[in-house]
C-alpha cells in the first residue's frame, strides 16, 4: 500500500510518535513510547508545532502593496510572486507547501492525542478529558484555517457540494485523501468545538492552551466565516464573558514600557503565529494607511516609515513582528477580534448603539486618553462600515484580512476589487475562485485522488 503524503515531513515522529497499534508491542531498549497521560500533555506543550498557522495570506491580502517598490518585487521568489498575484498555480511539482505541511502535521499530533490519551496510564479521567478537549480545539482551529485557504468561500447553497480539504481524524497514514465537502469540514469543526468547550478550564497556565474563552472565540470565528453573524456575535460575547482584558496601547507609545510577547499577551486568547513571507518587509497599502488617524498608537507602534526598513521603500510598512524581534505575528483568536466580531453581528442586526459602544471601548485603548474622540454612526449600515474599517486597523498585517476579504466577497455592497501592478503586468482580484489557494501539485502527484481546485 502506498503511503499518503498529506504530510511532507512528519515532525510528529521527531517528537516521539504514538504507535498506531496501541501499545501491544514490547517496549524496546532506548526507545520512548508515549503511554502516560503526561506524555500527551507534553505533545500539546510543543510550541514549534501547536502555534503554527497560515503565513501566506499576509501576502495575498490587500493589506500589502508592492506596486511602488520594484526592488521588493524582484526579491519575491516565484511562489511568493504567484501568491501575491493570485496566479493559477503557486508551487511547482518539486516544491512543498510549507503551510499545508505544518498545518496537517499539527492535525496529526492532535489525532494522536484524541486516539490514545483516554487509554493512557497514570492520569485521572478529568486530566485525560481536558487534554482530549484541548486537542479537539487545536484540530478544529487548524481545519478552520485549512478550509479557508484551500477551499471555496462558505456558501450555504453550495457548501454540500464544494470541495473541502482532506478530513483526517485518526493518526493513520494510509487513509484516502479524497476531499469531503466544505460543509462536512465545517460540521466537524463545530462538532469538535461544541464537545470540547464544556470540558475546557476557565483559566489555563498560558495562552498556548485553549480555555473556555478561546473555545468560544474559535467557534465565533467559525460562524463569522460561515456568514452566520448572529451566532458569531453570540459566541464572541460568551468568549468575552470569560476574558476581556485589553492593553492600553498609550502605555507603550513612548517605548519605555515593553510590549508583551505573544505567549504573555492578555489580549491573545489562543496563541498562533505567522511569519513574514520569505522574511520580506511588508509595505502597507495606501488605502489601509489612510484609514488611520496618525494619533492612533497602532499607527506609531505597529507601522514604520519605509525608509527605516532594509531595503527601504516608499510609504509605511508593518512592524508587528519587529516590536519583539523574532516573536513573529500573533494570529490566534483575541479579545479585540471578539469585540469586533460581536460588534459586527450587532450592526448587522440593526443594533447601532451597542455596536458602536464596543468599537469605542476598543478604540479608547488604542489612543492616549487626551487624543481620543468617540466615533458615531447615523444608522446600522454606517456602524457596519465603521466596524469593518476597525477590523482592518486592528488586525492588519496578520493575514486575517484575507479571510475577511473572502467572506465579504459574497456581498456586492461590501466586496472590494483589488488591482496590483507587478513586474509590468496588472492583476485583478474579484469574487470567485482566485480567493482559493491551489492544492500543492506535489501532493496531487503523490495522491491522485486529491483533486485540484478550479481556477
Amino acid at each position: 500500500m502506498k503511503m499518503k503524503f498529506v504530510y511532507i515531513s512528519l515532525l510528529a515522529f521527531s517528537m516521539g510518535a504514538v504507535s498506531c497499534r496501541k501499545y501491544v508491542e514490547v517496549e524496546q531498549p532506548n526507545q520512548r513510547q508515549f503511554k502516560y497521560t503526561a506524555d500527551f500533555e507534553k505533545l500539546l506543550n510543543n510550541v514549534d508545532v501547536m502555534e503554527k498557522s497560515a503565513s501566506m495570506p499576509i501576502l495575498s491580502s490587500d493589506d500589502i502593496n508592492l506596486e511602488s517598490n520594484t526592488s521588493m518585487q524582484n526579491l519575491l521568489t516565484n511562489e511568493l510572486g504567484n501568491m501575491y498575484t493570485w496566479a493559477d498555480t503557486y508551487y511547482t511539482s518539486d516544491q512543498s507547501d510549507a503551510g499545508w505541511d505544518a498545518l496537517y502535521n499539527l492535525v496529526y499530533v492532535c489525532n494522536q492525542v484524541t486516539s490514545f490519551v483516554m487509554e493512557s496510564e497514570n492520569g485521572t479521567t478529568l486530566q485525560k478529558q481536558r487534554i482530549y478537549a484541548e486537542a479537539q480545539v487545536q484540530r478544529a482551529t487548524t481545519y478552520l484555517t485549512l478550509v479557508n485557504i484551500y477551499s471555496r468561500v462558505y456558501n450555504s447553497s453550495s457548501a454540500a457540494s464544494d470541495m473541502g480539504v482532506p478530513l483526517l481524524l485518526s493518526p493513520d497514514l494510509f487513509v484516502s485523501l479524497q476531499r469531503p465537502s466544505v460543509q462536512a469540514v465545517y460540521d466537524q469543526i463545530i462538532k469538535d468545538l461544541t464537545a470540547a468547550i464544556p470540558v475546557l478550564p476557565d483559566v489555563t497556565t498560558n495562552n498556548l492552551h485553549p480555555n473556555k474563552a478561546a473555545g468560544y472565540a474559535v467557534l465565533a470565528r467559525t460562524y463569522l466565516y460561515m456568514q452566520r453573524y448572529p451566532e458569531a456575535a453570540e459566541n464572541a460575547a460568551k468568549s468575552l464573558s470569560y476574558q476581556s482584558t485589553l492593553l492600553n496601547l498609550g502605555d507603550y507609545a513612548d517605548g519605555t514600557k515593553a510590549y508583551p510577547r505573544r505567549l504573555e499577551n492578555p489580549e491573545v486568547l489562543m496563541s498562533k503565529e505567522a511569519t513574514r513571507p520569505g522574511y520580506l518587509n511588508l509595505p502597507l497599502s495606501s488605502k489601509l494607511v489612510n484609514l488611520f488617524d496618525t494619533r492612533d498608537v497602532r499607527y506609531s507602534l505597529f507601522t514604520r516609515n519605509g525608509s527605516t526598513f532594509q531595503p527601504a521603500f516608499t510609504g509605511r510598512g508593518s512592524y508587528r513582528d519587529m516590536v519583539f524581534q523574532y516573536d513573529n505575528i500573533a494570529v490566534g483568536v483575541s479579545v479585540p477580534e471578539m469585540m469586533l466580531t460581536q460588534a459586527e453581528g450587532l450592526a448587522r442586526a440593526g443594533n447601532t448603539n451597542d455596536a458602536m459602544t464596543l468599537v469605542n471601548s476598543l478604540r479608547q485603548h488604542r489612543f492616549k486618553a487626551a487624543d481620543y474622540t468617540a466615533l458615531t454612526a447615523a444608522d446600522a449600515p454606517a456602524a457596519l462600515r465603521i466596524v469593518l474599517d476597525e477590523r482592518r486597523r486592528e488586525l492588519f498585517g496578520t493575514g486575517l484580512r484575507w479571510f475577511d476579504q473572502r467572506r465579504l466577497s459574497r456581498e456586492p455592497a461590501l466586496a472590494e476589487t483589488v488591482t496590483r501592478d507587478f513586474k509590468g503586468t496588472t492583476y485583478t482580484l474579484t469574487a470567485g475562485d482566485r480567493y482559493v489557494y491551489p492544492i500543492p501539485p506535489k501532493n496531487i502527484e503523490l495522491n491522485p485522488e486529491l483533486l485540484q481546485n478550479p481556477r
